[in-house]
């Protein structure tokens, strides 16, 4: 299962109702955070979830609302006694940003690592997520993340008593280890079927609607966007600064056909992003204006 949160769904500066951009995922006891703009402690202590999990933080850019909250939640996360290292990721440049930033955090009791994006798409595993990371067209480099939880094929008992496996390598084998014992060596596919489907969510801000976006949404199980300006009359404004509107989000989706896609990263101007979703959903149904704290658990398909 994938629980997926997010914990602000505001653009430039925060409002008494709407905490800036980020969002949080969990998956076998392991934390994801993408940006971590400011308010995302608050979100997170509303939410009842706690940020000493998070084991990696993803960052789209460095403006300030996708990152001002960073050296405040570094601090929580080491006053909880953490210890384990954390892994940060974004474009190029991200050492010397965080770095720049713990001037007011200087001390912590857990390392952080660093991996910075410098290719137009790369892909890392970390713990049970696997991330690709794809640029989009903002006005700084930016970047949007497709998670995956991938799926193991089943586990085949006939074949695996048929070759004489040991009852006791099954469950090692069953989670993708291999095994050598006296010269033989035991692979997972000698047991496993083809691989099943798994849990994919894409997230994107900050960008312009370009191809790629949906090439990683194809069919997810939830595409997340921004939709910047709902209002008719925002399209100049949206291509200038590099934007989308609601209406170009949903287009995206169209053509993606993910399980569902939730508007995010609001302009402060837009109070009520649901008054605009009739129209953004007569060319993708699927479509929710979401709020703060909106979640899902996404569950594997049955099969």
């Amino acid at each position: 299962m994938l629980d997926i949160c997010l914990l602000g769904t505001g653009g430039m500066m925060p409002l008494p109702y709407r905490w800036l951009t980020s969002m949080m995922a969990r998956c076998d006891g392991s934390s994801l955070l993408i940006d971590c703009g400011e308010g995302t402690q608050i979100a997170l202590k509303e939410k009842g979830w706690s940020p000493k999990p998070i084991d990696i933080i993803c960052f789209t850019h460095y403006h300030a609302d996708h990152i001002s909250g960073l050296p405040g939640l570094l601090l929580t996360m080491g006053n909880a006694e953490r210890t384990e290292p954390l892994t940060l990721v974004g474009p190029r440049g991200l050492e010397r940003v965080v770095s720049a930033l713990r001037m007011i955090a200087p001390e912590l009791p857990f390392e952080l690592r660093f991996v910075e994006l410098t290719e137009a798409r790369e892909h890392l595993q970390h713990g049970p997520y696997e991330i690709h990371a794809y640029r989009v067209n903002h006005n700084v480099v930016c970047y949007g993340y497709a998670i995956s939880i991938p799926r193991t094929g089943r586990f085949d008992v006939e074949r695996a008593k048929a070759q004489g496996i040991p009852v006791k390598m099954w469950n090692r084998l069953q989670k993708g280890e291999t095994i050598e014992v006296q010269g033989v060596t035991y692979t997972p596919d000698m047991v496993l079927g083809p691989a099943r489907k798994g849990l994919k969510v894409v997230y994107c801000t900050d960008t312009r609607p370009v191809p790629v976006i949906a090439e990683y949404a194809k069919h997810a199980d939830l595409f997340i966007c921004e939709g910047m300006y709902g209002e008719e009359g925002k399209e100049a404004k949206a291509r200038e600064y590099k934007h989308m509107t609601f209406y170009e989000a949903a287009r995206l989706a169209k053509e993606a056909q993910p399980k569902a896609m939730w508007l995010t990263h609001y302009s402060p101007s837009l109070t009520r992003p649901e008054e605009y979703m009739d129209k953004v959903r007569e060319i993708f149904p699927g479509a929710i204006a979401a709020k703060d704290q909106r979640t899902a658990e996404l569950e594997f398909d049955e099969d």
